[in-house]
């Protein structure tokens, strides 16, 4: 039984006011790329499930642990939440000196959207298909350049995955950022490159890099990606990789800010505009149990044990 003493008692974030000042929704990445955008677009909806005013705070670098590492030590108070991706699942095995806990220092607040990658290259690149790109890499193999956006990123796990597939060893060459990758890649410095398509879509769609693939086990509907086929069907018989963002916020976080955050979060993931910006770009709003804290959790920690092997399997850490 709630009494007027227990509610006088709660932080006053917990109470029925919350929230009554700015939510800074902390990006562990810069500003302009692909999970920036995710954030932006969510903020958006946000803005009017929770009735508040949200602020969006680019903290990026060391493949995003320095976020995530500032969100883990900040107040638990409902006005810092981090917005994450696979980063999450895949920095335990990345850093072996992590400054927080992945599944102890975090309240979970549901996943929001899962994005497929592309199959890309640069646009002088002279394989008309994927048959033709997978004879080509196979003849030039440790001559092949494949670009990732810097350790621990989205590009640099699927490209990962991709050299374990096929089981060829390429030269990889990190970036600082998707931005300079995708620079290179356009300007033909490097090959290939294994990306998110909301960082691809507008790319292909304007013939300025070759696309080949996609990493989702069914064919995407977005104009720019509708063409092309998934790495599975083409022969790489199980390969799906999809790169998720969820929603965190710091450990200790009183249960009903939690509940009037994931609330906030559900509504907005039914936002039609919402769809529509995350649809023209490839990726797809999720909805189903997982968008409910303990089935976020439970898919992070899954997650983390399949990611994990892959890392270590190729011995590539980031710190």
């Amino acid at each position: 039984m709630i009494t007027l003493a227990s509610l006088m008692a709660l932080p006053l974030a917990a109470r029925a006011e919350y929230p009554e000042k700015p939510i800074t929704i902390v990006v562990p990445f810069s500003a302009g790329g692909p999970t920036d955008k995710v954030a932006r677009d969510l903020a958006e909806s946000l803005r009017k499930t929770l009735n508040a005013t949200l602020v969006i705070e680019n903290v990026g670098g060391a493949g995003g642990t320095l976020g995530a590492t500032k969100v883990a030590k900040a107040a638990p108070d409902g006005y810092t939440v981090l917005l994450h991706h696979i980063g999450m699942a895949t920095s335990p095995a990345l850093y072996r000196n992590l400054q927080y806990k992945t599944l102890d220092d975090f309240e979970y607040l549901g996943l929001i959207n899962e994005v497929p990658m592309t199959l890309v290259a640069k646009p002088t690149m002279a394989a008309a298909n994927y048959a033709d790109l997978a004879k080509w890499i196979a003849a030039n193999k440790e001559k092949v350049n494949l670009a990732n956006a810097g350790l621990g990123s989205a590009s640099h796990l699927c490209g990962l995955l991709f050299q374990s597939t096929i089981k060829i060893d390429m030269t990889t060459v990190p970036y600082k950022g998707t931005g300079p990758a995708m620079t290179d890649l356009i300007g033909g410095q490097v090959d290939i490159m294994c990306d998110q398509t909301t960082n691809t879509s507008s790319q292909i769609e304007g013939g300025k890099i070759k696309a080949y693939a996609v990493t989702s086990t069914k064919r995407l509907s977005s104009p720019a990606l509708a063409k092309l086929p998934t790495l599975d069907e083409l022969g790489l018989k199980g390969f799906s990789v999809a790169i998720w963002h969820g929603l965190y916020a710091p450990k200790g976080t009183p249960k009903p800010v939690l509940d009037k955050l994931n609330a906030g979060l559900k509504k907005a993931l039914q936002d039609p505009d919402l769809h529509k910006r995350q649809e023209a770009l490839g990726a797809v709003i999720v909805q189903d149990t997982r968008v409910n804290p303990a089935e976020h959790k439970k898919f992070v920690t899954d997650e983390i044990a399949k990611w994990g092997t892959v890392i270590k399997a190729a011995g590539q850490y980031a710190d």
